[in-house]
């Protein structure tokens, strides 16, 4: 594999340009433009600042991160993986703090990408990303509950913690707006049945139009955006933090997370692009467009941003295929933002919280949480779990650490029980091995790989090297020298099979050891697979892979 460029894809798509790509381009962009302005400004008010500085956020974040990024359709802005960081930093250090560990943020992420840092984001084990993903969407879900039932808080109660919020919620529960409620689940309602018959205007808006109209006609005593924010529609000021020692240092581990977070998010998103479109991003340019992005974003009044899959892919499917798509989602939100700001002041805040219910239930990934606490192994149940808790009851970045830890100490025990276990013959050249590949005669439609050493989160993404020719009907994966597989790598198997079933090729496996195969069963891969095609010897499964044409 060469080295990968360092240069932006909006430089080498404008090659091939042409002006019908432009007209799609343009369309999906102001689409997109409409779906992200109520989740910018829901994202916003979640993460604790004013709702135009989440509209900052999707124009300047979005507009650089496009332009300079790796991703051919990327649409960056406020996540809600953020929200409940930013909501932190702020209530601790105020703006001029999340400002400061934004930057270094940035300024970190330009460097990984600089030193191509990229690939080394497979290093954080799947179970890790679903863990902290689903406890993100619990405490968003936690934060909302306030606005959702209307609930007033005495003087100076102010949780900041998750913990906290859930006992104010408890001890203040007897003072809930019945108004705020209705308004709350009318808008909650449109947003799970509205994609269900028309998909094309989004949801949200619906929400956001239905919402005021109930307050302002129906005379209902229920807070909005207005009356607990003053909403500027100005354009943003260019303004420098005070930059000192003693707050680039308070502000160093915000910075590391925010920009851990971002690397991860961001590059996930690429992966799931990238699958959409059948393309390849730049990973290291992506990381520098991001701490670029960021920069740029808190410098003009934002807050962290990174790349946003819902949005990226809702240009996709909307016929976006290059950056200009996400340049103009950021032009059409800054004429929003000058023109239609004011109205902002009359949102409700129940159909804020609606709006973030629903984005808090489509991050969560229950059902993956929930398959690989049924099928993984023991440990990465515990890494998972371990994740998902930590992230609810303290914060991400205890979450993040005690995770890895707890993802390598398993590891290295796992490993040390299969070589207590098994011996091995190793062999100079295949001369010497009699069960060489070298030595069997394989038919053009079979393409036959060995996977070597324990497939565990690390090495997980190896798997995705293996290609397909035009006329590969069989493909045979050889196991023999595999002790352990973790869940990580299960899941890229899984993404494997897909990719032939896609393709009409078929698996087979050949001497799968006894821990993987226990892990392939629990998952119910042998199943999908067939057991067929799951045989004890390199010969068996070219036999098999033979009869397949």
């Amino acid at each position: 594999m060469g080295k990968e460029k360092l240069k932006p894809k909006l430089f080498s798509v404008m090659k091939t340009y042409s002006g019908a790509q432009f007209g799609k381009d343009v369309i999906s962009g102001i689409i997109v433009a409409i779906i992200a302005l109520p989740l910018s400004i829901a994202l916003a008010l979640a993460s604790g600042v004013g709702p135009e500085q989440g509209i900052y956020t999707a124009i300047f974040a979005g507009f650089v991160i496009s332009f300079l990024g790796g991703s051919r359709v990327q649409i960056a802005g406020p996540t809600a993986a953020f929200a409940t960081i930013v909501a932190g930093i702020v209530a601790k250090n105020g703006m001029d703090g999340l400002v400061v560990a934004t930057i270094i943020a940035g300024v970190l992420l330009i460097l990984m990408g600089l030193l191509r840092l990229g690939s080394l984001i497979r290093f954080i084990p799947f179970t890790i990303t679903t863990g902290f993903t689903a406890g993100i969407a619990v405490t968003i879900v936690i934060g909302q509950l306030k606005d959702f039932f209307g609930l007033t808080y005495a003087e100076g109660v102010k949780p900041i913690e998750t913990i906290e919020k859930v006992k104010a919620v408890a001890e203040f529960f007897g003072t809930i707006n019945l108004q705020a409620l209705l308004v709350g689940g009318v808008c909650l309602l449109i947003l799970i049945l509205w994609p269900k018959k028309l998909d094309k205007i989004p949801a949200s808006l619906i929400a956001v139009i239905v919402g005021i109209c109930m307050v302002k006609f129906l005379d209902l005593k229920v807070n909005t955006i207005g009356d607990l924010y003053t909403i500027s529609s100005s354009l943003p000021k260019f303004s420098l933090p005070n930059l000192s020692f003693d707050i680039i240092k308070s502000e160093f581990s915000d910075g590391f997370t925010i920009a851990i977070l971002a690397a991860i998010e961001s590059l996930l998103s690429c992966v799931v692009a990238d699958s959409m479109i059948n393309s390849k991003h730049r990973s290291n340019m992506e990381l520098m467009a991001q701490g670029a992005g960021n920069v740029v974003s808190v410098l003009f009044g934002g807050i962290p941003a990174t790349g946003a899959i819902a949005r990226t892919a809702a240009n996709i499917k909307n016929g976006g295929r290059t950056p200009i798509a996400g340049m103009v989602h950021s032009v059409v939100l800054l004429l929003v933002l000058i023109v239609l700001m004011p109205y902002a002041a009359l949102i409700p805040m129940p159909t804020i919280a609606a709006i973030l219910f629903i984005v808090a239930y489509n991050m969560c990934g229950w059902r993956t949480f929930e398959h690989l606490c049924k099928t993984a192994p023991k440990s990465d149940i515990i890494v998972l779990v371990v994740t998902f808790v930590l992230t609810v009851v303290f914060d991400l970045v205890v979450a993040i650490e005690v995770g890895m830890i707890a993802a390598c100490v398993l590891f290295i025990k796992r490993m040390s029980e299969e070589v207590e276990v098994r011996g091995w013959t190793y062999f100079e050249n295949s001369e010497d091995d009699p069960d060489s590949i070298d030595l069997r005669n394989v038919p053009q439609h079979v393409r036959v790989y060995e996977i070597s050493g324990p497939m565990f989160f690390g090495v997980a993404e190896r798997i995705a090297d293996i290609t397909l020719k035009d006329f590969t009907k069989c493909l045979v994966i050889r196991m023999r020298s595999v002790p352990a597989l973790d869940a990580t790598a299960m899941r890229s198997l899984e993404q494997l099979y897909e990719k032939c079933k896609k393709n009409n090729v078929q698996l087979v496996f050949s001497h799968v050891n006894e821990q993987p195969m226990k892990t392939m069963q629990k998952d119910g891969f042998v199943e999908m697979v067939g057991e067929e095609n799951f045989l004890p010897h390199i010969d068996d499964a070219l036999k098999r892979a033979a009869e397949i044409k």
